[in-house]
């Protein structure tokens, strides 16, 4: 099946959701996170603002800066992501595509971040990751240097067996379900 269908598929299906079974499911994943050695260990960490029942990462925001984590945010610019650092969600406002991103102008490197959480449309058993399609992402994650952890975001119902996949699709090292943590590591 093409990536446009699968895409829309999923698209479909996550917004059929309600809000409370997303916010629920999204709790559950958070806290799996934040219970993780990841959370615990993570010095500069990335987050996503959702969009269109992603999985949230709200949670996650004020732990991490009431732990002291160096905490950023992705920023469109031109047809790369920047990451910029936030010390409040206020800082956060209305960009491109309607997703929150951050106002400041303190860009730190993706090289510097060691771990980036993703948000995605569908994944599979591999740590693929389908996205939106416009490739923000994997650009962002193919300059992550290692031990950067990139770990994705998802409910149960986007993971599948298999997604097609091209050489510049990057590969997560994670994903953390409501139901499920799958390490891709050792693949």
């Amino acid at each position: 099946m093409p990536k446009r269908s699968i895409r829309s598929h999923f698209l479909t299906e996550r917004k059929s959701r309600s809000s409370q079974n997303c916010a629920d499911s999204s709790s559950e994943i958070q806290r799996r996170f934040m219970c993780s050695g990841l959370f615990r260990d993570a010095r500069c960490l990335a987050l996503y603002s959702a969009i269109h029942n992603e999985v949230s990462t709200d949670e996650i925001v004020g732990q991490a800066l009431d732990s002291d984590k160096s905490l950023v945010f992705p920023r469109v610019n031109g047809e790369a992501l920047e990451f910029v650092a936030i010390e409040s969600p206020t800082e956060l406002i209305s960009g491109a595509f309607g997703v929150k991103e951050p106002k400041g102008c303190n860009v730190i490197p993706v090289e510097k971040v060691d771990l980036i959480v993703v948000p995605g449309v569908a994944f599979d058993q591999k740590g693929h990751r389908l996205g939106y399609g416009r490739g923000y992402y994997d650009r962002a994650l193919a300059k992550c240097q290692s031990p950067c952890l990139k770990v994705g975001f998802a409910y149960d119902f986007q993971l599948v067996e298999e997604l097609p996949a091209t050489d510049y699709d990057e590969t997560l090292s994670m994903l953390i379900t409501e139901s499920q943590t799958l390490n891709f590591s050792a693949c």
